[in-house]
């Protein structure tokens, strides 16, 4: 699993996106390297989450900081081998972005509440239940790892709404892989 020299964000519709995550199995030094790199690409991309996948790595990785703010360590999260075990609370739609579709919003409904049971970079077995802001990040990052997507979760009028920039992605990713084939 070590973190690859050319660590990027991968854009829809590369298809590392909609694979499964597969479980960590070593919490070892490379595993914690590969979470700070994470942190590190979150937010020189300006995030407040990134999941694995979109890092092009298929391991059941996500780290996040509601805050956006890297000076603001104390609010990090990264959480390996989650699963949600309970959803609940009110369904409230919340616009969302994500790394892998840039400049692309949707309103996503959402539960308020998600409880999960996860581990953290050193092994240590946690059940945490999350709410607000931090639930919804969780659940959109939780989405990744399990190869469900932004364009999945949009509204009709959302997609149609962002179906040029969509179109565009696809557009960019087709050049991309022809021009690495020659």
């Amino acid at each position: 699993m070590s973190v690859p020299l050319d660590f990027r964000v991968v854009y829809y519709p590369d298809p590392v996106l909609r694979k499964v995550a597969k479980p960590v199995e070593a919490f070892d030094d490379e595993l914690r390297a590969t979470v700070a790199a994470m942190f590190d690409l979150m937010y020189r991309s300006e995030g407040c989450g990134l999941a694995a996948p979109q890092t092009g790595l298929e391991r059941r990785i996500l780290v996040l900081n509601p805050t956006g703010d890297p000076a603001q360590k104390e609010h990090e999260l990264a959480l390996v081998n989650v699963t949600i075990v309970e959803r609940s609370g009110p369904i409230t739609p919340h616009e969302e972005g994500c790394l892998s579709f840039p400049q692309i919003y949707a309103e996503i409904k959402r539960p308020e509440r998600c409880r999960v049971v996860a581990f953290d970079p050193a092994g240590n077995k946690h059940e945490t239940e999350y709410s607000g802001l931090l639930a919804r990040v969780v659940q959109h990052e939780y989405d990744h790892l399990e190869g469900v997507l932004l364009v999945d979760r949009m509204s009709p009028a959302d997609k149609a709404r962002n179906k040029a920039a969509l179109a565009q992605l696809v557009d960019s990713y087709r050049r991309s892989q022809s021009a690495g084939a020659r």
